[in-house]
């Protein structure tokens, strides 16, 4: 498991393109029967790839968690963006076709990934952050995650936003998650710009073309920096730093958030007219 320390705003004003990219990008995700997992010390975050393909994958127990099992004090959301699949909990199966999200709550002790067709493997990202409550493990499909359509096809921001782990939907001690959809000819992600200071928040952009990508913009609204990022890519997000992006084409992006509250519009806005 791979260690990102927290920086701050006056630290990143300073950073050049590849300390940008070693600070807050995360590439290579997805392992053929492998699970890759990166900490950040912004709200103790966890960042994970796993790509069963000729055998199940089993969740491990990193040395650096000081746990008896990697979920002892953790809960964890689980999004697949690829071939379907099932994640097995505590002996129970949690089928997952693609844009399906499930939660898993403090105290699980075995988790399982398998994918059903090793020519179409699931890939299954996930996100897990420290919870002090247990709720309930459960599955939210991507028809029943309350689908919001946002934006407009004249500023090229035609978006559907599925809401998974929130206030109203799969129940969680501080994690939040969901997953947006960008439409054909839009390109904009997240706007109007904002920042929330209660909490970080992590972006993985998914089903960007090979030939293209998406510029994601962060840094404090009126010192702007950007990222380049290919498909598969996750890019951290700090509290104080905005974030949102633009792509040479569309593409779908699963949001993730944690730290002080699960309220989905906590939102300090940095008007576009404001950017710099």
């Amino acid at each position: 498991m791979e260690i990102r320390f927290a920086q701050s705003p006056q630290e990143v004003a300073t950073l050049h393109t590849e300390l940008l990219r070693d600070h807050f990008l995360i590439q290579d995700l997805f392992k053929t029967d492998a699970i890759q997992l990166t900490y950040s010390h912004y709200d103790r975050m966890i960042i994970g790839g796993i790509m069963p393909v000729k055998k199940s994958v089993e969740l491990n127990n990193p040395e650096e968690l000081k746990a008896n099992y990697f979920l002892e004090r953790r809960e964890m959301g689980i999004a697949n963006v690829g071939g379907a699949g099932k994640v097995v909990v505590d002996g129970v199966d949690y089928a997952l076709s693609k844009l399906d999200c499930l939660y898993i709550g403090k105290g699980a002790k075995e988790v399982r990934f398998i994918s059903n067709d090793p020519a179409q493997p699931a890939l299954y990202y996930l996100l897990s952050c420290p919870a002090h409550q247990t709720y309930p493990t459960a599955v939210c499909k991507k028809e029943a995650a309350s689908p919001i359509e946002l934006g407009a096809a004249n500023t090229s921001n035609k978006r559907t936003v599925y809401k998974y782990i929130h206030l109203e939907g799969l129940q969680s001690c501080q994690l939040v998650m969901g997953i947006t959809v960008l439409e054909e000819g839009s390109v904009w992600n997240s706007v109007p710009p904002h920042t929330h200071t209660r909490r970080m928040e992590v972006y993985f952009y998914f089903d960007v073309p090979q030939e293209h990508r998406v510029f994601h913009f962060m840094g404090e609204p009126q010192a702007t920096k950007h990222i380049v990022m290919a498909n598969q890519e996750a890019v951290i997000s700090a509290p104080w730093s905005t974030h949102f992006g633009c792509g040479t084409s569309n593409y779908g992006f699963i949001w993730g958030m944690c730290g002080e509250n699960l309220v989905y519009t906590d939102m300090d806005p940095a008007p576009v007219n404001t950017l710099k």
